[in-house]
């Protein structure tokens, strides 16, 4: 833990040298999802409700996907640019270190720019828990944490899944976006919204709905949500098991490039 946090610094200390750059582009990362924001408000003002959830529920589940995905963003980098790693044979050099494999990918790469994305989230929790009529108990609260920390982890899951095909790609698939900055995007939304056979595969397939849409219910109170919807989001940590299973398999298929 000291050393990732030694990288931490190291990073952070790296990016601040050009402090405008990295206000500018941090102020880019968050007018990117005002503009998302936007969209949610341009909606309402057209419609009551979307799916049955009101303006406040729907930013709601907006602020969670944003605040998980920008600090998945942040920390993991570094799986994300993992075909570039291992195109230039910069991954060679973390094979002989002493060190375990996923944790210096995981180091290599820390983009502090998306606080700009869990600024805006920040914004918006502080204006949509007072406004919502949310009664806030502490498993409510409970639950709140653990849609965002493991929203964050299955994000990385995500990560580790598309460095995981980079070994028998070279390249990275676009497909992934669709399950990374995809979700993003379309879970500003309850994933109910999209029908039932995008639901079925956000939850049996890949666990999207565990963190957001499940969880979301029982925050709301509605009738169909149980204890069980509220602890949702630990069972989606299940899905890290298939990603970490996926990177050891291309681990050991790897063979070197020979830049």
């Amino acid at each position: 833990m000291s050393l990732y946090i030694k990288y931490f610094s190291i990073h952070l200390k790296s990016q601040m040298q050009f402090k405008s750059s990295f206000f500018f582009t941090t102020l880019g990362q968050f007018l990117v999802a005002f503009v998302t924001l936007l969209s949610i408000n341009f909606m309402f003002a057209r419609f009551d409700s979307v799916g049955g959830f009101t303006h406040e529920e729907v930013l709601l589940c907006f602020a969670i996907i944003m605040s998980a995905f920008s600090i998945s963003e942040l920390i993991a980098r570094g799986f994300d640019q993992f075909p570039n790693l291992i195109g230039n044979g910069g991954f060679d050099r973390a094979l002989v270190r002493p060190r375990n494999v996923i944790f210096q990918v995981l180091a290599s790469q820390m983009d502090f720019s998306r606080l700009g994305r869990l600024l805006q989230a920040i914004l918006v929790f502080i204006y949509v828990i007072p406004s919502s009529s949310i009664d806030w108990t502490l498993p409510r609260v409970i639950t709140l944490a653990l849609m965002i920390i493991c929203g964050g982890l299955l994000f990385f899951g995500l990560q580790v899944l598309y460095a995981a095909l980079s070994f028998f790609t070279l390249e990275g698939l676009e497909f992934m976006n669709l399950l990374t900055h995809g979700a993003q995007e379309h879970g500003r939304l309850p994933f109910s919204v999209y029908g039932d056979g995008i639901l079925k595969f956000l939850t049996f397939i890949v666990p999207l709905a565990l963190i957001q849409y499940y969880p979301l219910l029982f925050l709301l109170g509605r009738e169909e949500a149980g204890i069980f919807h509220g602890i949702a989001p630990v069972m989606s940590l299940l899905f890290l098991l298939p990603c970490y299973a996926c990177f050891k398999l291309g681990l050991k298929k790897y063979q070197s490039t020979g830049s």
